[in-house]
């Protein structure tokens, strides 16, 4: 009731505004810098508030953790990850669980192969990578979101991921961080499919009892994401895993992410990519990440 009333509020202001733009458009002819003013007060948002049902929220389960960590594009070899474990400073990996547009095809990846590296002592950063922005310049990631289903959409490869971890021994309170590639800011449309398809995503996560998290570049999907936090969109992933290659290993927001949002141990950044490592022997290529947020366990 109170979201309906204030949903009106924000209607009636718009008209209102929308009212006195005409009448001073009127008043000076539709012509001239006052015309041009009158214009730009009633430009929109770059992104709209959008408020989705989460009826279950996020889970209670929580398993947050500090620390440094790096994502390969496939999942290393047993025996790398026991060398590594001993001889690198990382504690977590980043690993493709699902998604169609996956680059690499994850052959060692099975239940088998997450019971032998917790055993280890890993920690995982689980990745979902499916359709991607509407304007996102990536021939090798074709598929697009749809704008006027970005919502289900997301639910749609929610329920995937979540088909995903559960097979994998993944379990409730795990996070899942939606991959969403750089993309062109010059359309709105294009940063709101994104925002719609993301809480899509989050709300069916939550009902699925897993939690949602972001990837994104700083410059872009996270700072659409941002902006749908800043005008009150719901439900919003739990973790943000931020893009931003300054090789600082810290999750401070890198200047561009404000200090008041995804504060409670929900950020993750990476920092530096497309490296190559060798510990004991054994080399993998690399991005490497600075973890204060969601992972898995």
């Amino acid at each position: 009731m109170v979201r309906q009333y204030q949903g009106r509020v924000r209607h009636l202001r718009s008209a209102a505004l929308l009212a006195a733009t005409l009448v001073l458009l009127l008043a000076t002819g539709g012509t001239g810098a006052s015309a041009q003013a009158a214009t730009r007060a009633v430009t929109l948002p770059r992104i709209r508030t959008v408020t989705l049902p989460d009826r279950h929220g996020p889970p209670r389960i929580r398993d947050d953790w500090s620390g440094p960590a790096f994502d390969a594009c496939d999942a290393p070899a047993l025996g790398t990850l026991l060398a590594w474990r001993s001889a690198s400073p990382y504690e977590a990996i980043g690993i493709y669980v699902s998604g169609s547009q996956r680059a690499c095809g994850q052959a060692r990846l099975t239940a088998e192969w997450v019971r032998q590296a917790r055993a280890m002592g890993w920690r995982f950063l689980p990745v979902h990578v499916g359709l991607q922005a509407p304007c996102a310049e990536l021939s090798h990631k074709p598929k697009r979101i749809d704008p006027a289903n970005a919502v289900q959409q997301g639910r749609a490869e929610a329920g995937e991921a979540v088909g995903a971890m559960r097979a994998l021994g993944f379990g409730n309170g795990s996070p899942v961080y939606l991959d969403i590639e750089a993309y062109p800011m010059s359309d709105p449309a294009c940063g709101q499919a994104v925002v719609d398809f993301t809480l899509g995503w989050t709300q069916a996560l939550h009902s699925g009892g897993y939690r949602s998290g972001f990837y994104s570049s700083l410059g872009s999907g996270v700072a659409d994401l941002a902006a749908a936090a800043r005008a009150g969109s719901s439900p919003l992933p739990d973790g943000l895993w931020y893009a931003r290659w300054d090789d600082r290993a810290d999750t401070s927001g890198s200047g561009a992410l404000a200090a008041d949002l995804w504060v409670a141990h929900q950020r993750v950044h990476q920092y530096h990519g497309n490296v190559e490592e060798t510990y004991a022997g054994a080399t993998l290529a690399i991005d490497r990440d600075q973890v204060d947020g969601p992972t898995a366990s």
